[in-house]
């Protein structure tokens, strides 16, 4: 079963609601939520990544729930989570880092080290890992960060905005990474850009003032562009005509 929210609400101050009476699942494969910056992507990933819990209604993976006290610990083993921000972790080396993620989750010392080593290769950084975190650029961090959300073997793998700040040719290098990555799990990924969702994605979520303005397939999703536009626009323009008030 995926991430379910179920009659779903959360809000930052009591009188304003960044997600009302939500309810919608994320599929298996390779999703990608779409939406214009503040129309709760970041806000939908937290709950999913049980970073934050909902004001009411519910988050569960295979009737694990976020909010029991119980199975949240089981629910966080099976969910990896990577935030916009990735920062190194002081004096800790690139292995060190992810292992201690590992650790975090639940795992044994042994263990977490032994899976850092894969975790590592899957994100092409083995030839860093006795490099200080502190060490690295931006792009390098940032693949530290989904090292870490793989170590402890997650179902599920979630990343909010990954390519936010990225120069083209990482971005480029960051597709790819998620094309491999969705052999091995299953994957969310919230942006606002359109670029090569076809090639990358299995799903579609276009999130807008809280609210799913579209949930299905890619094919589902392009069927909304119009009919005159080329196929290298067809993504932009069915996000466009669904989040008009936002472009």
């Amino acid at each position: 079963m995926p991430i379910a929210f179920h009659d779903c609400s959360f809000g930052y101050r009591r009188k304003i609601r960044v997600l009302d009476h939500l309810t919608l699942a994320f599929g298996r494969g390779a999703t990608v939520l779409l939406g214009p910056n503040g129309a709760g992507k970041s806000t939908l990933m937290g709950l999913a990544a049980s970073a934050l819990r909902p004001g009411s209604g519910s988050v569960a993976l295979d009737g694990l729930d976020t909010t029991g006290r119980k199975s949240v610990k089981e629910y966080r083993r099976r969910v990896g989570w990577l935030p916009q921000q990735v920062r190194p972790v002081t004096g800790l080396r690139v292995r060190e880092q992810v292992a201690h993620a590992g650790w975090l989750k639940g795992m044994s010392r042994r263990e977490a080290w032994e899976a850092s080593r894969e975790a590592l290769r899957a994100v092409d950084l083995t030839d860093l890992a006795e490099r200080g975190s502190a060490e690295l650029s931006g792009g390098q961090l940032r693949r530290v960060g989904i090292a870490q959300a793989l170590v402890h073997d997650a179902e599920v793998l979630l990343m909010d905005e990954p390519t936010a700040g990225l120069d083209p040719v990482q971005r480029r290098i960051f597709r790819e990474l998620v094309g491999s990555l969705a052999e091995r799990t299953s994957l969310v990924v919230s942006t606002h850009q359109t670029e090569d969702l076809a090639d990358i994605y299995d799903h579609v979520i276009v999130l807008d003032h809280g609210s799913p303005r579209h949930q299905g397939s890619i094919v589902s999703f392009l069927t909304l562009a119009p009919s005159e536009t080329g196929p290298e626009r067809r993504a932009e323009a069915a996000y466009a005509g669904l989040v008009k008030a936002e472009v």
